[in-house]
């Protein structure tokens, strides 16, 4: 297909490898244009459908161009789309029009003529003698060739533009690819001046392309917003209007002229919507070619006019697109200032706030790039905000609902009002047109752009880049809406590089994780729990980004510190002792945090809060820790024995932590010391959790005690009753604190007091007090055939009675 044409050529000829894009220029020369288009590059170019991509139509001719495969053959120009000898009256009706292939074949064909008749004279000027006078001699034929191919004057120019114009919609391309080709035209003559010139006044006051539908309304053509519809027409008469008019100052009195002229009906308020969007379309167009708003003073309609008498009236307009042409047009005229206006921030925000979606949309988008240029500092004071959350703990945004936000309530943060657009779930998406203009994708991008540019907002606590990238990393694992493709595209590269880039940034994604978990976790924070499909496709998404997060914390830094670790596996790094960065930004940080959200949800006794516990200890037996960290290794020895109170009904997890205590145990130079509790405090104080937990006592090894043989069961005679098990939460909890002590989390009794057994799927109440009636060493001490004991201990029993506890896939 067409399609899968044009991606294969995209891929192959951008390709990182030599190689590929050797074999798929190969591919492109000897098998299509040659084998199946007979050499003729204008047949293969419509194998491509140059109109939907062009860039790509465009990558091939370059290619095609730079190998020599396509050159301009004798007696070929643009000329003879001329018919010869015809009165000046006749000449528009004259010209044979242009195919959107043949229009793109020359527009690439001048520019690869003129680039390099530039070079040459580039070349020609920076040596000497006869190597100057050849490259100078090869400038002047490639500038011989090029003015033999474009029209001879400006006038042929403007009328073979203005033919295809005339012909209709299904020529625009055509006119587009040949308006380009003005820039390449000597505009030094007068009279080519003033022709050019009132060309441009034709094709500003060109009216924008519209249809009618079945109720007598009318509908625009294009994007609504630029000039003609289209952002690359509008582009194109921007170029020819600064050629043109290349005089200082001399553009923006031009184009302000014509500003002011369709201005009138709408100030004297007569203008229907599509005299308004075709007004701000070119008021645009200024805007986005003036470098600062100083140039348009004394020019027909000032920068005060444009903001009061246009822009702001517009902005409350009723029809969609005249506001989102507003808003547009606001935040151009924005960044021009020197700083934001008053005016200017309230209406962006209550844009952002009341609008419909796609006004929501362009709002969201202007302040995402008033903020990345000024500040949300800058911004907040615009308006004389004394925000409540300046006041506000800066650990996270201050909470705000979009929804019952009015005009009077300008004490909310611009960060925590965009912030809020994450939180709004009934966001609709356009079913036509580009569906990258939504607000998550904005948002997103926006708030990626600002943790990688962190170092130009000061103002922006550090403190809130955790709470910023956990909600991305959420939103790339939640959403499952395939309008939100691009902004997946983004973030993927965005956490690949992220972490790698600074001490700063890896700290960032190791303060997310428990922000990320507690958000994703379902019926942690009150909200709908229970089990089900919807709840358990939840559960997974939130360990899948778990252990996401635990990949991005192991990437390797870009620093020449670091850079050696790079190749370097991860047995290597928990022995050598050379500089490394610090435990806060790195595996062992993560280990402590999730230890230490474990043990203070262990008096939380709820169904998903003890699921969630035991996700946690699954994500924390996949970190490893380095030698060089002794404090971090005697802290995180104080803590296993508090995963393991949490992890005691998956018997598979209570082998891998014991493991994990045996490895910490082998990396402590003094294993007999304990860390004291005043400087694990300083250790959770670094890692910024308040309060933290208090370390188990118990770090000397007892012991072990010999596991009895399994011949020693009493006979069933002997049996004691069970009892009975209680079936609430609370008393399943309530066992499993119990019987969870710093010496009683993976021995096998020693010697039963009284020998029992257990009934087919006894719960899990009866078998965890029978831990509790014998002396149980330490984690630390089990060995592997004592793991195995403690594994068979179990075995006759459903390690989740609980419909909440984990999948087994989660594992």
């Amino acid at each position: 297909s067409i399609k899968q044409r044009t991606t294969l050529l995209h891929r192959g000829l951008s390709d990182r490898s030599t190689s590929v894009k050797n074999e798929c220029l190969r591919m492109l020369k000897e098998e299509w244009l040659v084998k199946h288009c007979g050499g003729d590059v204008i047949t293969l170019l419509r194998f491509l459908d140059v109109e939907t991509y062009e860039l790509v139509g465009e990558s091939v001719m370059g290619v095609l161009l730079k190998d020599g495969s396509v050159r301009v053959q004798d007696g070929q120009t643009i000329r003879q789309y001329f018919t010869a000898n015809t009165e000046d009256a006749e000449q528009v009706s004259s010209i044979k029009l242009m195919e959107a292939e043949v229009a793109l074949y020359w527009k690439v064909m001048c520019m690869h003529l003129q680039a390099e008749a530039q070079v040459k004279g580039s070349e020609a000027a920076t040596t000497t003698g006869t190597e100057a006078a050849v490259y100078a001699s090869e400038a002047s034929d490639k500038n011989d060739l090029l003015d033999g191919v474009l029209p001879s004057t400006v006038a042929e120019f403007v009328d073979l533009v203005k033919a295809h114009l005339s012909a209709g919609p299904n020529y625009h391309f055509a006119s587009r690819q040949l308006l380009l080709l003005g820039g390449m035209l000597d505009f030094s003559d007068s009279m080519n001046r003033k022709v050019a010139s009132s060309f441009l006044y034709e094709l500003l006051n060109r009216p924008l392309e519209h249809e009618v539908d079945e109720d007598g309304n009318q509908i625009a053509i294009g994007d609504g917003v630029s000039l003609g519809g289209d952002l690359q027409w509008a582009k194109a008469v921007s170029e020819l209007a600064k050629k043109v008019h290349a005089s200082i100052g001399e553009f923006e009195m031009v184009i302000a002229t014509v500003v002011e002229e369709l201005a009138r009906p709408c100030r004297e308020r007569t203008a229907d919507f599509m005299q308004w969007m075709h007004c701000l379309a070119v008021t645009g167009l200024l805007l986005e070619n003036t470098s600062t708003l100083r140039s348009l003073e004394g020019t027909a309609i000032r920068p005060s006019e444009v903001l009061q008498s246009l822009l702001l009236p517009a902005a409350k307009q009723k029809h969609v697109d005249v506001q989102r042409a507003a808003l547009r047009c606001l935040c151009l005229f924005g960044l021009l200032e020197n700083k934001p206006s008053t005016e200017l921030v309230k209406q962006l925000r209550l844009s952002f706030i009341n609008g419909p979606d796609l006004v929501s949309a362009m709002a969201s988008k202007a302040l995402i790039d008033l903020v990345s240029w000024h500040g949300p500092q800058e911004l907040d004071q615009a308006i004389g905000t004394e925000p409540s959350d300046a006041n506000y703990e800066k650990t996270q945004f201050a909470p705000v609902d979009i929804s019952d936000l009015n005009d009077d309530d300008l004490n909310v943060g611009v960060l925590s009002i965009l912030f809020s657009g994450f939180h709004k779930d009934d966001w609709e998406f356009s079913p036509e047109g580009d569906n990258h203009d939504n607000v998550p994708t904005i948002l997103g991008e926006g708030f990626a752009k600002i943790l990688l540019l962190s170092e130009n907002y000061p103002s922006i606590s550090a403190d809130l880049h955790p709470v910023i990238l956990a909600q991305l990393v959420r939103l790339y694992f939640l959403e499952e809406s395939k309008e939100l493709g691009r902004l997946k595209q983004c973030l993927s590269v965005f956490f690949l590089h992220y972490p790698s880039l600074s001490e700063k940034h890896k700290r960032c994604v190791s303060s997310a994780f428990v922000p990320l978990m507690r958000a994703m976790w379902p019926g942690i924070h009150g909200n709908a729990g229970g089990s089900g499909p919807v709840v358990s496709k939840k559960r997974k998404q939130a360990v899948q980004a778990a252990r996401f997060m635990v990949q991005m914390v192991q990437s390797p830094l870009f620093s020449t510190e670091t850079a050696e670790q790079a190749c370097m596996s991860p047995e290597s790094l928990s022995s050598s002792p050379g500089p490394f960065v610090n435990y806060d930004i790195s595996e062992e940080g993560l280990a402590i945090r999730i230890a230490v959200e474990v043990g203070n949800s262990q008096d939380k006794k709820s169904a998903p809060m003890k699921a969630y516990a035991l996700a946690l200890c699954k994500v924390a037996v996949l970190l490893r820790f380095r030698q060089s960290e002794q404090k971090a290794i005697k802290c995180m020895r104080g803590l296993v024995n508090t995963l393991a109170a949490s992890a005691a009904s998956d018997k598979d997890l209570m082998k891998e932590l014991a493991q994990m205590a045996s490895r910490l145990k082998s990396l402590d130079e003094s294993p007999e010391e304990e860390l004291p509790q005043d400087q694990a405090d300083a250790i959770f104080e670094q890692l910024g959790l308040a309060g933290g937990v208090k370390l188990d006592a118990a770090n000397t090894v007892v012991p072990p005690t010999p596991a009895p043989p399994r011949s020693v069961r009493a006979p069933p005679a002997r049996r004691r009753a069970r009892r009975a098990a209680s079936s609430s939460d609370d008393s399943e909890a309530e066992a499993e604190g119990e019987s969870l002590d710093v010496t009683s989390v993976s021995q096998v009794p020693a010697t039963p007091s009284v020998a029992t057994a257990r009934a087919q799927r006894a719960s899990k109440t009866a078998a965890l007090s029978k831990f509790k009636s014998s002396v149980k060493p330490s984690l630390e001490a089990a060995s592997d055939s004592e793991q195995d004991e403690m594994s068979g201990l179990t075995t006759d029993e459903d390690p989740s009675d609980d419909s909440d506890d984990p999948d087994e896939e989660e594992s």
